[in-house]
């Protein structure tokens, strides 16, 4: 193995996502030391550009967690990780299982496969740090229509089930993370305690 390779490996921190432009300050001859480095098993190519360190476990390679996994390919932290299968643990009845994964994020969109595993990206202009129930279920009334379950069903859980919420925190994440329809029905819910769907 020649010494250029060596010392390129030597860099290379096992679980650590790596993008191409990252790994090229170590090589004068980037393509051929990637390519080398992949078919030898110290890099695993997981999208165009993208490319994990494995890290070896008694158990083979830990492919890499989804939180740096997410922030390789977005090069920075600002993300969340959406599913609609959370909405299954709101009590509201809901138990349908769906094949998708939101990133909600402030730089790319679109569907991206890394490694294999598949991401929707969607661009948002803001959502908090963490998850709280309160959110996912204001996320929930966000995406509605992508529901398989029947709305109005879902809707006349949810008035029986208020009292499990935080309703401060529930109106605050519908004022600042719900679309007009999502503010509306917390409004209401705030306002009546029935929900109106329209």
């Amino acid at each position: 193995m020649n010494e250029s390779l060596k010392s390129f490996r030597k860099n290379l921190t096992a679980g650590k996502v790596y993008r191409r432009q990252e790994l090229e300050r170590w090589s004068n001859a980037i393509d051929r030391h990637l390519g080398e480095l992949v078919k030898e098993g110290d890099l695993k190519k997981l999208s165009q550009g993208l490319y994990y360190a494995p890290k070896k476990t008694k158990f083979g390679e830990a492919p890499p967690d989804e939180n740096t996994l997410l922030k390789g390919f977005l090069q920075d932290d600002q993300f969340i990780v959406v599913t609609p299968n959370m909405y299954n643990n709101l009590n509201l009845g809901l138990t349908q299982l769906y094949n998708k994964t939101w990133v909600y994020n402030h730089k790319r969109k679109g569907s991206f496969t890394l490694g294999n595993r598949k991401f929707e990206f969607k661009l948002k202009s803001s959502f908090p740090n963490t998850l709280s129930k309160e959110y996912v279920l204001v996320d929930m009334l966000n995406n509605l229509s992508e529901l398989a379950e029947d709305t109005g069903t879902v809707l006349a859980q949810l008035k029986k089930r208020v009292a499990d919420y935080n309703f401060d925190n529930l109106y605050e994440m519908a004022t600042k993370y719900g679309n007009s329809m999502t503010k509306k029905l917390v409004k209401n819910l705030h306002k009546n305690n029935e929900l109106v769907y329209a």
